[in-house]
């Protein structure tokens, strides 16, 4: 496709429905599918089993593998397992670690073999976040830059599917199913992304492996850090999404004390808000094939900063008034589904804004760096919004985070021009245009 010409109706309509999608959604249920597992399932069957609280409470420890993939990320970049290549014998070896780790976890008690359960946690999660390194870096490598954007929603949705199937299974108790027996059908669900990995061929890459321990380690990130601009894009990567961040970290306690019920939150949450959030990024990654990277960032997140905004109005809304009283769910239910709609489009620009930043040669190191440093500001920054909000009311809270918003926009003046093609964003190459 030139890349001076936007794509026809009949070209997008054959990247949606192209064999590649296919394997988009069986490998996004397959990576968001066991990280659930150990962040809600075995919590619920801790819950049952009558785990203190406290312990229970311990256990959201285990998903530091996730915050550390990048340290060992270098051995799946350098190394190429014996079988099926270099992305994909990897892929395997991670999946069927899963499988294993999953069905064994459940024949232990956690009221009488906890200890077991915590290695067998961390097992769980070390394989689940080694799967991620190595099917990002697939990704990446598998769709070219115009597939990447779509790519990335059909992933982003199949991994949330992966999170309601592995929680789902486990309501199966209810039906007098044991937690033995339930763990050995997650493990089989594995199966879907082993298959997958199976039949299909491994990336085309014209620059091989790293051939030794320094290329593996040191290279990729001084790669990166020898890009004109680098410090640049992971202030972009730190900032674009941090109001957006910071607003989401407050929506349980704001719709609470606004008085709507529990009810009324699960149901506009995670039905109204949850169909926005699929919806944005399924789009988000059609509009990219057609507008691009550049233009897309633009656009999703100006909307961003607006939905966090559309808060701001609900508080000003008069309470006592016919409008609010009478349509108050309808009035939440628009701002949460447009705010979950906006943050899905600006997850996947995002998302595939990181993807293309990787180099080829070390696409598993940069990428899991990357969605490293992504995940700092939900931890740092969301943890002061409860100050925040107390001390500057809802009203200001949430046209701050509008606010905070702005620099990661003004970024991408100088990282992605609104005109910048895909091609001319990879690796940083805008930037060495403009320097």
């Amino acid at each position: 496709m030139n890349q001076h010409s936007r794509p026809s109706s009949a070209q997008i309509f054959h990247t949606m429905l192209s064999w590649k999608m296919l394997v988009m959604f069986f490998f996004g249920f397959s990576s968001g599918f066991p990280f659930y597992i150990i962040k809600d399932v075995l919590k619920l069957w801790m819950t049952e089993s009558n785990v203190d609280l406290a312990t229970i409470g311990l256990f959201s420890a285990l998903g530091l593998p996730y915050t550390l993939k990048f340290v060992w990320s270098p051995l799946m970049d350098g190394y190429v397992p014996g079988f099926l290549g270099r992305r994909r014998g990897w892929i395997f070896i991670a999946q069927i670690g899963l499988l294993i780790s999953i069905a064994v976890m459940g024949q232990f008690d956690p009221s009488t073999s906890l200890v077991w359960i915590v290695v067998m946690a961390l097992a769980i999660n070390f394989f689940g976040a080694s799967q991620d390194i190595a099917l990002d870096a697939f990704r990446r490598e598998y769709l070219t830059s115009d597939e990447l954007g779509f790519g990335t929603g059909v992933w982003m949705n199949a991994w949330r599917l992966g999170m309601y199937v592995s929680v789902g299974l486990s309501l199966l108790t209810q039906w007098g199913l044991s937690w033995g027996s339930i763990h050995l059908l997650l493990a089989l669900m594995m199966g879907i992304g082993i298959v997958t990995c199976l039949l299909v061929g491994e990336p085309d890459v014209e620059k091989g492996p790293t051939r030794s321990l320094k290329e593996a380690v040191v290279e990729p990130f001084m790669e990166f850090f020898k890009r004109h601009g680098a410090l640049l894009v992971l202030l972009f990567i730190l900032l674009y999404k941090i109001g957006d961040n910071m607003a989401g970290a407050m929506t349980i306690p704001f719709i609470l004390k606004m008085g709507f019920s529990k009810t009324e939150y699960f149901v506009i949450v995670k039905g109204i808000g949850m169909f926005g959030l699929f919806g944005g990024v399924l789009l988000g990654g059609s509009i990219m094939i057609r507008l691009g990277i550049a233009k897309s960032l633009w656009v999703f997140g100006i909307l961003q900063a607006v939905s966090t905004a559309l808060f701001a109005c609900l508080v000003m809304v008069d309470h006592t008034s016919s409008l609010w009283i009478d349509y108050r769910q309808v009035l939440l239910g628009g701002v949460v589904g447009f705010e979950f709609f906006a943050t899905g489009l600006g997850q996947a620009a995002y998302a595939t804004y990181m993807a293309i930043q990787t180099n080829k040669r070390f696409t598993a190191t940069q990428y899991a760096l990357l969605t490293s440093l992504m995940a700092v500001p939900g931890v740092f920054a969301a943890s002061i919004t409860g100050y925040m909000a107390k001390y500057l009311g809802w009203d200001i809270f949430y046209l701050a985070c509008a606010v905070i918003a702005i620099p990661g926009m003004i970024l991408l003046v100088k990282i992605a021009p609104w005109n910048a093609t895909n091609q001319a964003l990879e690796q940083g190459g805008n930037l060495k245009k403009n320097q």
